[in-house]
């Protein structure tokens, strides 16, 4: 069985966490558009804004822990 090389487990971790986090950006970011009556093309831009940054987020945290699990064999 073919190991994974670090890089790729460290990029799939990003992929898989910039994934997760725009889903719930995009709930989260269209949640608190309507509730806080956000008029127009702001509220497009507000859901955007959380999408990215949520992604970014998460996709760095999973991206680290992935890093941080590379060495580890179970």
């Amino acid at each position: 069985m073919a190991r994974d090389s670090c890089a790729t487990r460290v990029a799939v971790g990003a992929a898989m966490g910039g994934a997760v986090g725009g889903a719930v950006g995009a709930v989260y970011g269209t949640y608190e558009a309507v509730r806080y009556k956000i008029p127009g093309a702001m509220k497009i831009r507000h859901i955007g804004q959380t999408t990215l940054g949520s992604a970014a987020l998460f996709g760095l945290f999973l991206a680290a822990g992935s890093l941080i699990h590379c060495g580890k064999s179970y």
